[in-house]
């Protein structure tokens, strides 16, 4: 066994580059470029001494688990699905769970359990053995070449500093057994794990040129009159986390989507969550782009297009402290750009909505008199390499780049 891991981690190993200035891996965040570029900066495993080339699942694996700094470049798709009945143990079914919790014979007054929902629980925490991948302190992954990615597969970078993530394509992190809740909200709901990248107590962490997306997603299929919701979030910071810029990605047909702040009660999310949100497309996606607990959170230059099943781009949670800049939405009304969850506050100011600037603020506290914002979240940011007018977005391009990273 030990011959073989020492095997894997040899193969994945390359000379590093002798143009490093050229080479993704091996850029750090500019100066001044949104949160994470304050304290100690962001520079990954910019400085090691070895490359990691992996394309497979335990290649990526070995790389991640080998010693700080590391230098990780994805080659190809690396795809973390399998049958969801891999996992499944202690008797779980999808339809014997449905007929044990249907509202009907269960009720709706309090939350599943006993030996289906243990089932259930068992059997996500395999999936999640699978398809975890952690990250750890002084890393670069970056995808090295066209289409390079990560299916099925959820980056969590927990506890963990100075991380770099760039140029991949993060597809269809599905999970396999969500669990169903008749006491969430009015009627219900299903709900779901596993973000794409996942940040939880993580410091000086930069997400640059990378796409989200669920696609291939599956037909909504429904139970108990709520959508059986396999996915969770594209991008979720969270658990006091902090200095964070998450630039020129795309973010499309998802739900939710984008999550700063654990809950309106965390102890460790007061006076951290600072998020730097610029240069990035949000293309068909519902909400949270982003829904903000707590944290100051600059959201400049980036473009919004909305799809059909679209919410709200800015959610005002507790505590929230959310400056918008100089974004660009197109084809939403509004007074539907902001939701209201809790905050008393949003600066916005330079935004185009169809081409028209428009106080975005105003328009929501029309919409909602019972709930107005003010128009001051009470700080102003200082971290940027500038900003430009909204209209100079409206065709951005975004996401993961078909260019190798070296």
């Amino acid at each position: 066994m030990r011959i073989a891991v020492v095997a894997v981690v040899l193969c994945c190993l390359s000379a590093a580059p002798a143009q490093a200035g050229r080479d993704w891996g091996r850029q750090v965040l500019p100066a001044g470029d949104g949160w994470a570029s304050a304290g100690s900066g962001t520079t990954g495993g910019s400085n090691a001494s070895s490359v990691h080339v992996v394309r497979t699942p335990a290649e990526l694996k070995a790389a991640l688990a080998a010693p700080a700094p590391r230098l990780v470049k994805v080659r190809g798709v690396i795809d973390l699905r399998a049958d969801c009945a891999t996992f499944a143990t202690g008797g779980y079914s999808l339809a014997a769970y449905l007929a044990a919790y249907d509202p009907e014979v269960w009720g709706r007054d309090r939350e599943p359990s006993g030996p289906l929902e243990d089932a259930r629980a068992a059997s996500a925490r395999n999936q999640a053995a699978a398809i975890t991948l952690k990250v750890g302190d002084d890393t670069t992954i970056v995808g090295d070449g066209p289409g390079a990615g990560i299916t099925g597969g959820s980056l969590h970078v927990q506890s963990a500093r100075n991380v770099i993530i760039r140029n991949l394509t993060f597809r269809d992190v599905r999970d396999c057994f969500p669990q169903w809740d008749p006491t969430d909200g009015a009627t219900g709901n299903w709900n779901s794990s596993y973000d794409s990248v996942s940040l939880s107590g993580a410091t000086n962490v930069w997400v640059d040129h990378s796409t989200f997306t669920d696609q291939p997603k599956p037909a909504e299929t429904v139970y108990f009159g709520r959508p059986f919701e396999q996915h969770d979030g594209l991008l979720d910071i969270t658990n006091g986390s902090d200095l964070v810029t998450v630039s020129y990605n795309r973010f499309e047909d998802h739900g939710k989507t984008m999550l700063i702040g654990s809950s309106n009660s965390s102890t460790t999310d007061p006076g951290k969550l600072r998020v730097s949100v610029h240069h990035n497309v949000f293309r068909n996606v519902e909400e949270r782009a982003p829904r903000v607990r707590f944290g100051q959170v600059h959201v400049y230059d980036n473009l919004y297009e909305a799809g059909p099943t679209y919410i709200y781009a800015w959610g005002v949670g507790v505590q929230s402290k959310i400056v918008a800049e100089n974004n660009y939405i197109k084809g939403v009304p509004a007074e539907n750009v902001i939701r209201h969850w809790g905050g008393t506050a949003i600066t916005a100011r330079g935004n185009l909505v169809d081409g028209r600037e428009v106080d975005v603020v105003a328009a929501f506290n029309a919409a909602h008199p019972d709930t107005p914002l003010a128009g001051d979240a009470g700080w102003t940011p200082t971290l940027t390499r500038g900003l430009e007018p909204a209209h100079k977005v409206k065709h951005l391009r975004a996401g993961a780049q078909r260019g190798p990273a070296r």
